[in-house]
């Protein structure tokens, strides 16, 4: 639907919602999607690397060592943007038991 769209109807839309939102709330709206998006992203690399890490974990050990059932880690912090101090809070991840 948004490939038949000529310059001319983008335009009218782009009006349509400079009308509706005003001139001073659009920079706003732009920045707070812009940390979003930047949140979303480190989420998802976090999660990715903690499969990765979750992968090598289960990966089969020698006989001699024992595998520590629980390793404790430092508590993880998320941080809303790059040099925000003021919303970083930090996470408390559950605890992944093996459930019969």
């Amino acid at each position: 639907m948004l490939g038949n769209l000529r310059p001319t109807e983008i335009v009218l839309i782009l009006v349509v919602i400079l009308l509706l939102f005003g001139a001073k709330k659009l920079p706003d709206m732009a920045r707070s999607l812009g940390k979003s998006a930047r949140i979303l992203k480190s989420e998802a690399k976090a999660m990715k690397k903690d499969d990765e890490a979750a992968k090598t974990a289960e990966a089969p050990t020698t006989a001699s060592a024992p595998a520590d059932p629980a390793p404790q880690a430092a508590p993880r912090t998320i941080q809303a943007a790059p040099g925000d101090v003021t919303s970083s809070r930090p996470v408390t991840e559950p605890n992944r038991t093996a459930q019969s």
